[in-house]
């Protein structure tokens, strides 16, 4: 809201912008922005998770432009946001410098990319693969591969290579007692954004 100088408090805030989640899944990013007013589109490289998106986005009423498409072919066909949303997302990418550029000229001057990822450390390591995958299987096992996480100074590096400007990263962790939390612990999982200049 601060960067797009909007009112949170407004019942649309995001009315009038373009926004895109890159990696959508079933829409549990996508959904909320379309409802904040944003003209929404949500991409994934898996048809299951399109075809899942769409039939929730369908049946809330909601009108979001679903497609399966890999982000660089996306980029090609010359569309622009002004706001992009990649959670949990770039841990698994296979061709990182091809991801970031086509992400960046996705981005309108004076937009906003917001991305999350786990950092690469031994309390990372710990949570997400050893807990998540291995103790309370809630994520499938092998679903991350902990060499190919980012920390903060790598995925800022990587973001100001494709011309865009990274901001401070903010930490998600969690807790028993009051579930996730932002704060400045990055030690497990983090945010970063990163501005394309106007």
């Amino acid at each position: 809201m601060a960067h797009f100088g909007l009112d949170a408090r407004s019942r649309r805030p995001l009315a009038g912008l373009a926004a895109l989640d890159i990696g959508c899944g079933a829409g549990l990013m996508a959904e909320p922005l379309a409802r904040m007013g944003a003209a929404t589109t949500g991409i994934d490289a898996a048809p299951e998770n399109i075809a899942a998106a769409s039939a929730h986005a369908a049946a809330g009423s909601l009108t979001i432009d679903y497609q399966c498409i890999p982000v660089e072919d996306l980029a090609a066909t010359g569309a622009q946001f002004d706001l992009i949303t990649c959670l949990e997302v770039v841990e698994h990418v296979a061709g990182r410098d091809a991801f970031f550029a086509a992400m960046a000229s996705l981005l309108k001057p004076g937009g906003l990319a917001i991305l999350s990822t786990p950092n690469r450390t031994a309390a990372s390591w710990a949570v997400v693969i050893a807990g998540a995958e291995y103790i309370t299987r809630s994520i499938p096992r092998g679903a991350h591969d902990w060499q190919r996480f980012f920390t903060p100074e790598e995925l800022a590096e990587a973001l100001t290579h494709a011309g865009l400007t990274p901001g401070e990263p903010a930490g998600l962790s969690w807790r028993p007692a009051k579930g996730f939390q932002m704060g400045s612990d990055t030690s497990v999982n983090y945010f970063l954004t990163a501005a394309k200049p106007a």
